[in-house]
């Protein structure tokens, strides 16, 4: 059983967030207590291996995944996860997720505070760093927030990395180019079906941007309405982001079951 566990990926995946979870708490004993000056170095290393862990983890989650993927390719089995396997399992889904995945992730990055423009901003002069410079700030915040990878790359443009948003982002990210990518089969195999059908295809679309609604209401709000809409639902874009992520884990079952009531074959095509 471990065996099979292990070819399939199921394993990876399990270590990889346990792996995760694990450093959090970890991090949240260790970064978050008295740090001396003479300690300070420490900590900042401390810093870096975190987030050293943190890509292993990562990559074992993905290459994990893919494993699976692959394992349901193929089978005889009309489980929801083989139909999601077999109809994205061609070069047009993998363009489409790709592409979805890509330009989704820099959105989420610009309204999540992951990537700052700031024009009106000189960074060397008002923060008195270098640019272009990177530094870890190992402390202190709640657990998932710390340590903090900044990032100055330009005068006007920089990177502040916190590891929860970083997770989300590429969470959500990998779930909205599946999603859509999905939709896009699911029209062309439920398009002669019932209306019930399209509905079901489409469900997918409606969710496929969990940060959108913040921008899209901003744009009806006066300049000075908008500054203080934004800074208020940014307390709260990780938690609305988090949630929607089981709307996105479960909108792809019920769109492979109704893939599956319409008759189709489980079959990889050529």
């Amino acid at each position: 059983m471990a065996d099979g566990q292990t070819r399939d990926g199921r394993l990876l995946i399990a270590l990889g967030f346990a792996s995760i979870a694990i450093l959090f708490l970890i991090y949240a004993r260790l970064g978050n207590s008295e740090i001396t000056p003479d300690a300070l170095t420490s900590v900042e290393r401390l810093g870096v291996m975190f987030y050293v862990l943190l890509i292993v983890a990562l990559g074992a989650i993905s290459y994990g995944m893919y494993q699976y993927h692959r394992q349901k390719i193929g089978t005889e089995k009309d489980d929801p996860f083989s139909i999601i396997a077999n109809i994205t399992w061609n070069k047009k889904s993998r363009r489409i997720f790709t592409i979805t995945a890509i330009a989704y992730g820099l959105f989420f990055s610009l309204t999540s505070g992951i990537l700052v423009y700031q024009p009106d901003v000189i960074f060397s002069k008002h923060y008195g760093v270098q640019v272009p410079s990177a530094f870890i700030a190992p402390c202190c915040g709640d657990i998932g927030y710390v340590p903090k990878f900044i990032f100055y790359i330009t005068e006007h443009l920089g990177m502040q990395i916190i590891p929860l948003n970083l997770i989300l982002q590429i969470a959500v990210s990998y779930l909205v180019g599946l999603n859509m990518a999905i939709a896009a089969n699911a029209f062309s195999i439920l398009r002669k079906g019932a209306g019930a059908g399209s509905v079901a295809a489409v469900t997918g679309l409606f969710i496929a941007c969990p940060t959108c609604a913040g921008t899209f209401v901003s744009l009806f709000l006066s300049s000075s309405g908008a500054v203080a809409f934004t800074l208020a639902i940014t307390q709260l874009q990780t938690l609305f982001i988090a949630i929607s992520i089981p709307l996105l884990v479960t909108t792809p079952i019920i769109m492979a079951k109704k893939i599956k009531s319409s008759g189709w074959s489980c079959k990889v095509q050529p």
